[in-house]
């Protein structure tokens, strides 16, 4: 017996850290394309403004890890097909590794913008500690940032960048932040604040050309106006890395599908975090990763167990104006109700039958987060 897990992040470590508590015997490997360092993630667009360097990021490097888990950690390795026949995983460098199990954390792609100009290869984005590095070095002696992007990831930069000092715009086609997340009123309230740190906010226009100008770049507006910056962070959306499943035959959909035991089309196979779609639901959040990790890990040592979802709310990482949110099913009829001053609102979002199916807190609200949840239906129940 041996189970191999497919990914370094928090997905694949936690994974590995659940296993461990129940089964301290069954040879583990954990294989990455990246550097193997375990860090928190979340805290990426946060390291600027506490003054933080990618170092101060990590927490354990890979050998620390594999001490912990008594396990392999191999690491600067892609993972290139998986032979389900066979039961094993192939390797770019042609080795090739066995498993018993296998888990598949292998997140997902920041998507790239489709840009024109001769700087459009300029164009950073974050999405891990090794692009973080690259993003840290560029900005080091830069002054203005452009960032794409008026969603989680591209509002907590520009709030990081802003209180650390940078000249901050931020471009995104929708009418407010936050599109996926909160209603008009609660959006506007974090624009506000943002625009109160001096981010300059352009909505409804999308960035059309990124061409060099001296040490920096003029971005191009579908609007026809032009934007100087000497950093352009792109933050437009992730996509989940389904490609080594597919080519595998593993059934896929938005994500790589997999039932409530995480487990795939093959019953050997799990996929769990960024790469996964549990049960029709793509969540691309921290809440719902660590609970994934526990019933993979729990059945993987052969408690079987299906994950369950809570209310898991986002909270948005800008301290000028935080948030905490729950976006309603897609599709359920209903309407928002809310009150509030300011950018301290609360607004409940109810179905036709009056049941809480999503919500949003900002600002000082946020601590009423227990009191709205504890009324709300999970998304995924025991079973």
């Amino acid at each position: 017996m041996s189970i191999v897990i497919v990914g370094t992040g928090l997905a694949g470590y936690n994974t590995a850290k659940a296993f461990r508590k129940q089964d301290s015997d069954t040879p583990l490997t954990l294989v990455t394309a990246d550097s193997g360092r375990s860090y928190s993630k979340p805290m990426l667009s946060t390291g600027l403004r506490k003054q933080q360097t990618p170092a101060d990021l990590v927490q354990a490097g890979p050998q620390d890890m594999a001490a912990e888990l008594d396990a392999r950690v191999i690491t600067d390795s892609r993972v290139v097909a998986i032979d389900r026949r066979g039961q094993c995983v192939q390797l770019a460098s042609g080795d090739s590794i066995g498993y018993h199990r296998l888990v598949l954390a292998t997140g997902a792609d920041p998507i790239a913008p489709r840009l024109d100009g001769d700087a459009a290869g300029r164009v950073l984005q974050v999405n891990d500690l090794d692009q973080y590095e690259v993003f840290r070095d560029a900005v080091a002696d830069a002054s203005r940032v452009l960032i794409m992007g008026g969603g989680l990831i591209g509002c907590e930069f520009a709030n990081d960048l802003a209180e650390a000092g940078y000249s901050v715009d931020l471009v995104f086609p929708e009418d407010a932040p936050l599109p996926r997340l909160l209603p008009e009123r609660p959006a506007r309230a974090l624009q506000t604040a943002l625009e109160g740190l001096g981010v300059r906010v352009h909505t409804g226009v999308t960035l059309d050309a990124v061409n060099g100008a001296g040490d920096g770049v003029v971005a191009r507006l579908s609007d026809g106006r032009e934007l100087g910056a000497d950093v352009v962070l792109a933050a437009i959306g992730l996509r989940p890395r389904t490609a080594l499943a597919e080519e595998a035959g593993l059934r896929v959909a938005q994500g790589i599908s997999v039932d409530r035991h995480l487990a795939t089309s093959d019953p050997a196979i799990h996929a769990l975090g960024d790469c996964a779609e549990v049960d029709g639901y793509v969540l691309p959040y921290v809440a719902p990763l660590n609970n994934a990790a526990r019933a993979v890990g729990a059945t993987l040592a052969g408690d079987t167990t299906a994950v369950t979802y809570p209310v898991m709310p986002v909270m948005v990482k800008t301290s000028c104006c935080q948030v905490v949110a729950w976006p309603p099913p897609e599709g359920v009829a209903g309407a928002w109700q809310g009150d509030g001053d300011g950018r301290d609102l609360r607004g409940e979002f109810r179905d036709a039958d009056g049941v809480l199916r999503g919500f949003y807190l900002t600002g000082s609200r946020i601590r009423e987060r227990m009191a709205v949840t504890r009324d709300m239906p999970p998304l995924l129940g025991d079973q």
